[in-house]
């Protein structure tokens, strides 16, 4: 089976957010990256599951600069064969879409990963576009996966319960809590990363529909307003007259 996987570069979660003074692009400078964990602890784990159970290959993809290839040697290290990098940056969601949609279309690959979605942006959306763009189904948001032959039984979350699913290979699936467990590099797979393949290859055409405007910080939370319990009409009244619904 041909699994590819593709990984996110974001800043960990602990770094301050800081933009350029334009407010046009967000200030690198001295942020601490890692693989988005949606993409590192679930896509990826029950890929590399897969691929012991059904045999073949994993293949990690990366739209970003030759300095995300840290990044990438972490994901070689926990277990995936080799690696694809598109030389370029990662300008917007149909820009790397459309770099993953020509590469795995081009690949012949069984089943395309990601995780549901990347901590820095929170979007959720490449998984659909890649699986628009390739013709194929796209199953979202999944936490249990079972495979037999050709179908693969899919559960995944909504709103309020769980929806189980039967799709045929191959298809495209984003991975949430529950597809895997984390799995942390042994030193053997730290070694062996050293020495795996990462192919670099130049984007393909992909005009950005959609370019950045503005960030901006969100408000300041206010402050907690403590109440003595024995003042049940003061809450009542802050409740109905000041509380505000989110």
């Amino acid at each position: 089976m041909k699994l590819l996987v593709c990984i996110s570069q974001t800043p960990d979660t602990t770094t301050k957010i800081k933009f350029s003074s334009d407010k046009t692009s967000f200030d690198a400078s001295g942020v601490q990256y890692i693989m988005n964990p949606y993409d590192e602890w679930y896509a990826l784990v029950r890929a590399l599951e897969l691929k012991k159970q059904a045999g073949g290959t994993v293949t990690l993809f990366h739209v970003g600069a030759k300095s995300n290839e840290a990044t990438i040697r972490k994901g070689l290290a926990i277990g995936a064969d080799d690696a694809v990098r598109v030389d370029a940056d990662a300008s917007s969601a149909l820009f790397v879409a459309k770099q993953i949609a020509a590469h795995a279309k081009a690949g012949g690959y069984d089943a395309v990963f990601f995780g549901k979605e990347t901590i820095d942006y929170n979007g959720s959306e490449v998984p659909g576009m890649v699986a628009e763009l390739m013709g194929l189904p796209f199953i979202s948001y999944a936490s249990d996966m079972k495979v037999d032959g050709t179908v693969a039984t899919i559960e995944r979350d909504i709103e309020g319960g769980k929806e189980i699913l039967e799709v045929d290979f191959p298809f495209v699936i984003s991975a949430s809590k529950g597809l895997a467990e984390q799995v942390i590099p042994n030193m053997r797979g730290i070694m062996m990363a050293k020495r795996k393949k990462i192919a670099v290859i130049p984007a393909v055409e992909a005009g950005n529909a959609a370019v950045v405007a503005q960030y901006d910080y969100p408000a300041e939370k206010a402050g907690v307003k403590l109440i003595d319990p024995e003042n049940m009409d003061e809450l009542v009244n802050l409740l109905h007259n000041e509380a505000k619904v989110i």
